[in-house]
């Protein structure tokens, strides 16, 4: 049966496993990159941890005899969506990319959409305000040069060391979360203002319907320019190119 190596670490990356496990016509790895400290628990063999760069994937897709790679990494993970574009031009191996479509702007937002974290700091302004930090915990250290803010902060995973600030504060959650419970936590904690990447999907939204609600303004970091590569948005449609992609060598019983 065709070999398909999954780049995951986001809920479609699952979902298309998933879907994949279910037809039982082709065997699967799922590639984690290990940052997370209890990753959910995923229904194919996995591979943990880095690969060692765009060479180091290609020995491995070479060494597996991968037959098609799918990028179903997070929007932010330009890193490891670059080493597969280059780690597929290697090994002449087919790439696929399942990218969730970014969030777009309503009625009502109030965005200052950036394009990296030290620009975000920066839009902050020197005033200072209680702000709602949503980026993860790779990059809230940039945080550190504007200590004239309050922040409340949430993570998945803790931000170890925390960070040198003179107040702050955490919150330990996943999504999916509700545009109910996230209206209160902002009122609650008197948030003036939200930091958030535009990572798309469902499963954080509520955040930035809730900002809406209030009239609060966010500063968006947006996504940065990423290979091309055949991409899809849905696991639907991930599904179909996966049939167009590997017909010929299941035809050929490989």
């Amino acid at each position: 049966m065709p070999r398909i190596l999954i780049l995951g670490g986001t809920t479609e990356s699952r979902r298309l496993a998933e879907r994949l496990v279910e037809r039982g016509d082709c065997e699967l790895i799922l590639s984690l990159a290990g940052r997370t400290a209890a990753p959910i628990a995923q229904p194919v063999p996995v591979h943990s941890g880095g690969f060692g760069g765009a060479e180091g994937l290609a020995a491995y897709v070479s060494e597996y005899k991968i037959d098609l790679m799918i990028d179903a990494t997070h929007p932010f993970a330009a890193r490891i969506s670059e080493n597969a574009s280059k780690a597929s031009h290697l090994t002449d191996t087919p790439l696929l990319a399942l990218r969730r479509p970014a969030w777009e702007r309503h009625e009502g937002d109030c965005w200052t959409s950036v394009a990296t974290m030290p620009e975000a700091v920066m839009a902050l302004g020197e005033a200072p305000k209680w702000v709602f930090l949503t980026i993860g915990r790779q990059e809230a250290f940039h945080f550190e040069r504007a200590p004239q803010h309050r922040y409340l902060v949430r993570s998945v995973d803790a931000i170890t060391p925390p960070l040198v600030l003179p107040e702050v504060n955490y919150i330990l959650s996943a999504g999916p979360f509700t545009e109910t419970d996230e209206i209160n936590l902002l009122i609650e904690n008197h948030i003036d203002v939200i930091v958030a990447k535009n990572s798309g999907g469902d499963a954080t939204y509520a955040k930035i319907s809730a900002a809406r609600s209030l009239g609060l303004p966010v500063i968006m970091v947006e996504r940065q320019p990423t290979p091309d590569v055949q991409a899809v948005g849905t696991v639907a449609e991930a599904l179909a190119l996966v049939d167009h992609i590997l017909s010929p060598l299941m035809k050929r019983g490989v």
